[in-house]
This record gives C-alpha cells, structure tokens and sequence, in this order.
C-alpha cells in the first residue's frame, strides 16, 4: 500500500516553462527531488553574492507537510554554491512560486543556465506544538552543554 501524500504541482507560465522538468527523484532510493532553474537567460553568480532563482513552479502541501529546499552536494563541492537561507521552508498554506536564493561562497563566478539542477526539495511531515512556559525545566546528564562540550 502507498502511504506518501500527492502533491499538486502548477507550472506559473506552462507555455514559457514547459522546458523546465517538473522536480523528481533521480535514484529509486532519493530523499530530495531535484529542483530546476527556470531562468529567462544565463544568471551569473559572482563570489560572495546572492541571486533568486525562480522555478516556474507552485505547489499546494497538504496539511501537517513542508517542504524543505536544500543546496544540492555537487554543486556546493565544485563550486561553492549554497542556499542562504538553507534549509529554505515551504508551508502548506503557501502557494506563490518556488524561488530558490543561491549564494556563491566559492572563489569564481558560477553560471546559472536555464534548466539547471540548483536545488533538492524534501517533504516531511511537521505537527504545530503547542509550548508551555515553566519556572525551570528537567535535568539531564547533558544539561545545557553544547557546542562542542564532548570533544572535538
């Protein structure tokens, strides 16, 4: 039996767009889809700059899900090129277009071409919390040590 969720996906302009592949998984066991680049003309990233990506693409999550957009390895190792605000979030209630901020923390310009692989999006479950304020909370062995507390 299938358990994962269907996900609607809407091409913003199907008829400038309908050479940018819808994202999917690209091996049997992925956790991420591979997001495309929907640029209108090469986009340059210098170093140390930020650009926004767009995809062409909208979807609407269904309750209880996120999306989570995420630097793709390759990319990053080659050549320095990461997502700022990683890992970016999609809400279910959001249905504007997918924009993906590239920053290029590498030594040289990199070249964003149309249809380019510039992203992973995972889907994971969330639930809202609802938070409780007390005077003090439980001890643990760990307590408030962090940051590099058991060694490096």
């Amino acid at each position: 039996m299938d358990n994962n969720p269907s996900i609607r996906i809407s091409r913003l302009n199907p008829e400038r767009d309908a050479d940018i592949p819808i994202p999917r998984y690209m091996t049997a066991q992925a956790a991420g889809m591979d997001v495309c680049a929907a640029v209108a003309t090469d986009t340059v990233i210098a170093p140390g700059t930020i650009e926004l990506i767009p995809t062409g693409l909208a979807i609407a999550l269904p309750t209880g899900y996120e999306a989570q957009i995420r630097p793709r390895s390759g990319l990053a190792v080659k050549h320095g090129i990461g997502i700022i605000n990683s890992p970016g979030t999609i809400d279910a209630d959001y249905r504007g277009e997918i924009k993906i901020a590239l920053i290029n923390l590498g030594k040289e310009p990199v070249t964003i071409h149309r249809g380019d692989r510039i992203a992973q999006m995972i889907i994971n479950a969330v639930c809202q919390v609802r938070l409780k304020v007390v005077a003090s909370l439980d001890e643990t062995d760990r307590n408030s040590g962090g940051f590099g507390h058991t060694g490096v």
